[in-house]
């Protein structure tokens, strides 16, 4: 995992409500282990006709979305089955962070363990940023800050243990082997 401190970027706007892990990255691409290449599924009923052809009206298949980092999506974004292949599909497509009103639990829990930083704010930011595709942002994570243009900061709550392994690049099990020397330590005074 990349470490998340602070992104500046455009958004990509996607005001659609519930969408399910089952639409950001459909059931038939489960079949991986890696998360590399995942990017091509994202959205992929979406983002391509029958034939596999990008759909021209697909805001990810825009120019404008090309090097967006942050997706802003409608109420309620991850809902569905639990799936890591959602987040994996995200980062892979270079999202960093994703923004929303409501993010479900299950989505957003995966999302932190796999280098998605899921925010959630109130009603009047999220309307400004539905309402202001493409605006360029800038997410503080040390200080748990949204910067929107011309709006006051905003605050966004997140785990500490989660911040500390986003800004630290890694995920819970590298911690852990971070802390591989010390536990040893603390097991050979315990069995002396």
């Amino acid at each position: 995992m990349n470490p998340i401190t602070r992104i500046r970027s455009r958004t990509v706007v996607m005001p659609s409500s519930n969408i399910d892990t089952d639409q950001i990255v459909p059931a038939r691409f489960l079949t991986t282990t890696s998360k590399d290449g995942l990017g091509k599924a994202l959205f992929a009923d979406w983002r391509y006709d029958a034939n596999g052809a990008p759909r021209a009206d697909f805001i990810l298949n825009k120019p404008e979305a090309s090097g967006c980092r942050i997706l802003v999506a409608g109420r309620n974004i991850g809902c569905g089955s639990s799936r890591e292949h959602a987040p994996w599909a995200l980062v892979d497509f270079g999202f960093q962070a994703v923004i929303s009103t409501e993010i479900a639990d299950i989505f957003k829990n995966n999302s932190l363990k796999n280098g998605l930083l899921p925010i959630v704010v109130d009603e009047s930011t999220h309307s400004w940023l539905i309402e202001h595709p493409g605006a360029e942002i800038e997410i503080d994570l040390a200080s748990s800050t949204l910067n929107v243009p011309a709006r006051p900061a905003v605050s966004f709550s997140i785990e500490p243990f989660a911040r500390f392994c986003l800004m630290n690049g890694v995920d819970e099990l590298g911690f852990l082997l971070s802390k591989n020397s010390e536990i040893e330590a603390y097991e050979s005074r315990r069995r002396a």
